[in-house]
């Protein structure tokens, strides 16, 4: 099972192509609407809008065998300590090596945005992001087939 964390993922559709290739099932979860499918292999749940429902609600299913799509870092560390294999948006792995750095990155960052140390500016996504994402998943997606 592929889990996305749908609200803002700039990579949905990349998730279903290579999920339609791998022949593996798909759950979007997000605060609000998404587009319907028809393919039976796609699973769409909307959450209450309550802070961090969508975290949760993949939190407590993803595990072992099962990939998570966010770019939420504390979602991440969740999802590799129940065994789930991680990346972001841009193809970065979150596993248990690096979790740690990228949870105390985070929080860093968070310091400093609210210090006025730093705007937070995201760099912007780009094709080669995309592209990072697709060999990412495509990698993922075998590991778990294994």
């Amino acid at each position: 099972m592929i889990y996305v964390d749908a609200d803002a993922c700039p990579v949905k559709a990349e998730v279903l192509k290579v999920a339609e290739r791998r022949g593996m099932e798909v759950t979007f979860v997000a605060n609000s609407g998404l587009r319907p499918s028809r393919d039976p292999m796609v699973r769409n749940v909307v959450v209450s809008a309550g802070f961090d429902a969508a975290d949760d609600w993949i939190a407590e299913r993803a595990g072992q065998g099962d990939i998570v799509v966010t770019a939420d870092v504390p979602l991440a560390a969740r999802c590799v300590v129940a065994g789930a294999l991680v990346t972001g948006p841009a193809g970065r792995v979150f596993d248990r090596a690096n979790i740690g750095l990228a949870t105390a990155m985070r929080d860093l960052g968070a310091h400093l945005r609210e210090t006025g140390e730093s705007k937070g500016y995201n760099a912007a996504f780009t094709a080669r992001d995309r592209s990072a994402f697709l060999e990412t998943l495509d990698r993922l997606c075998r590991q778990v087939k294994r």
